[in-house]
């Protein structure tokens, strides 16, 4: 067999990702605060890169006269659409350190009278807990890999947990919903109905999937109770917390700042960039200004100007008595600074372009609320800017508009269309919106199905199908009509019937 060998020349385009490039990109997909934690390294390592302090107080001089006439236009809507939104002031309210499940469960711990070897594993238990007050780990496992020679007994284990069982919150250190509420229950042993009281600890126990799942009557039937009895049951449950470390967890919020600021001028509604969130950067002049001088000095030839009379004092520069460092080090220290000061510009310019052709195709959105959504897809906007859509992906992914109506992601401006009777088309969000509406103002003896959730809309002029119907009653967090209807029955049945109602629903 015989080889041929041959030399071609191909032409073709590629792109080169530069260090320039990717730097650009990684900023874009960024959150602010993420950002703000890039600069901050960035200042820290490079001494040629510093804030630009002078440029920044006059941004917020801008600001601040800039809130007035937004206070303006914000009071065009009315105080209960106001109520939806945010504050105007931009950064979050300083608060004291909170307290935390650990702290507090701790804390008890210190006025505990147990001997050391119990405290060691108190203390283990506790920093094995979920923020919800949950112990995740089971005692097997913890068992497994504590040191062989501390010769820690299981039962020691299950010791030290029933003391945990025993601290504040009730319910804390278990190891299942059951064993939560089951926590909580013994307390109200002598305090509620027995009969009560033991048909809630077979609820808590055994028929909590039941119980989830709406079928009252077969509930009755396998625990042998009458209805009054369950209500009173599941009154009894609905008192307890089935997360008892959520009260600390939900001390620590976390605080979204918006990039993107809508408000409006004259008949549009504009956006603009939060001065707030947008770095100060700039290059340290001095530093620059001795290096392109050591860069002149270093190419002439030497001893050109030596012994120039009153050269040595004519274009002295403070500090450049002292000597320049020489290689490659300052002048990459320059460039990275360049580069990075770059990069932060491009990647706000990218997300207010981006930020206002939303606000361009969602005015309806800005006047009438998150109803009159408009469908919008990456393409559309990709197409207007002239742009990738992995760009439009990146600018819109965790970047944050405040608006009339609250503050927003801006993906959440994206939704597919829907055709309507008209030949208009609306958008997937707006249809969701439509459906909470229709649910929150139906009888609560009597919800709406999916079926009739799909003639509402289609008397709204969208018509869909049922099945889409539950996906985007799904998607707004919509439980079906058979568990709100026994939702509502459990929690206003205990208080006399449901309101409209006679007799309970089966």
């Amino acid at each position: 067999m015989l080889s041929r060998q041959s030399l071609e020349l191909r032409q073709s385009q590629h792109l080169a990702l530069t260090p320039q490039l990717q730097q650009s990109i990684r900023f874009l997909q960024l959150s602010a605060l993420d950002l703000e934690a890039e600069v901050a390294q960035a200042l820290e390592e490079n001494p040629l890169l510093e804030r630009d302090e002078e440029y920044a107080t006059e941004a917020a001089q801008a600001e601040s006269e800039t809130r007035a006439i937004e206070r303006e236009g914000w009071s065009m809507l009315s105080a209960s659409n106001r109520a939806h939104g945010a504050d105007e002031e931009y950064a979050p309210p300083e608060a004291s350190e909170p307290d935390s499940l650990l702290r507090h469960l701790l804390g008890q711990l210190q006025t505990t009278h147990v001997v050391d070897r119990d405290r060691v594993l108190l203390e283990l238990l506790i920093g094995e807990l979920d923020e919800n007050g949950y112990l995740a780990t089971s005692l097997d496992e913890i068992g497994a890999y504590l040191p062989e020679h501390l010769q820690v007994d299981p039962d020691e284990l299950r010791i030290a947990l029933r003391l945990l069982q025993s601290f504040d919150p009730r319910g804390v250190g278990a190891r299942s919903l059951s064993e939560c509420l089951m926590l909580q229950l013994e307390p109200l042993k002598d305090k509620a109905d027995p009969q009560v009281f033991a048909c809630a600890c077979e609820l808590a126990r055994h028929h909590l999937p039941l119980l989830a799942s709406g079928n009252l009557k077969q509930l009755c039937v396998v625990m042998s109770c009458t209805r009054e009895q369950l209500r009173a049951a599941h009154g009894l449950l609905l008192e307890l917390d089935p997360k008892p470390g959520r009260a600390w967890a939900g001390s620590q919020a976390a605080y979204v700042t918006p990039e993107i600021i809508v408000s409006k001028a004259g008949r549009r509604w504009q956006a603009r960039l939060n001065a707030a969130v947008v770095p100060r950067l700039r290059v340290n002049a001095l530093y620059e200004r001795l290096l392109r001088e050591g860069r002149a000095a270093s190419a002439e030839p030497a001893g050109r100007n030596a012994g120039l009379p009153g050269q040595a004092g004519k274009d002295a520069v403070p500090g450049a008595a002292d000597p320049v460092p020489k290689g490659g080090d300052l002048s990459g220290q320059i460039q990275s600074a360049h580069g990075l000061v770059k990069s932060v510009a491009q990647r706000f310019e990218t997300i207010l372009r981006v930020g206002q052709a939303i606000v361009e195709r969602q005015q309806e959105f800005f006047e009438q609320g998150p109803g009159a959504m408009r469908p919008l897809v990456l393409r559309d906007i990709a197409q207007e800017l002239s742009m990738h859509e992995s760009t439009i992906s990146r600018a819109t992914r965790q970047k944050y508009m405040q608006t009339p109506w609250g503050v927003f992601e801006l993906k959440h401006f994206f939704g597919v269309a829907l055709a309507t009777e008209d030949g208009d088309s609306t958008s997937a969000k707006a249809v969701q919106n439509m459906i909470q509406k229709m649910v929150a103002q139906e009888r609560a003896e009597k919800p709406m199905s999916d079926s009739q959730l799909m003639a509402g809309l289609a008397g709204q002029g969208v018509v869909i199908a049922r099945r889409t119907v539950a996906k985007y009653r799904e998607a707004a967090g919509i439980e079906t009509a058979a568990l709100r209807k026994s939702r509502a029955f459990l929690t206003y049945g205990k208080r006399g019937g449901l309101p409209g109602s006679e007799s309970p629903p089966e």
